[in-house]
């Protein structure tokens, strides 16, 4: 279950990429998009997010 991040909730505070400790997590068009193939399903960005726009699939 990889993380995924709600778009339309991204504010673009870059808060999740420095959370995730296996650097999954870039900035692309102001918006925070996970790797899903690095993505280790920690959960360590999900709270991180003040927009609460990261979720766990």
């Amino acid at each position: 279950m990889a993380a995924k991040v709600e778009s339309a909730k991204c504010t673009g505070c870059e808060s999740c990429v420095s959370a995730c400790p296996v650097e999954a997590i870039a900035m692309k068009a102001g918006k925070a998009e996970v790797n899903k193939d690095t993505c280790v399903d920690c959960g360590a960005c999900v709270g991180e997010c003040p927009a609460e726009a990261i979720v766990m699939e």
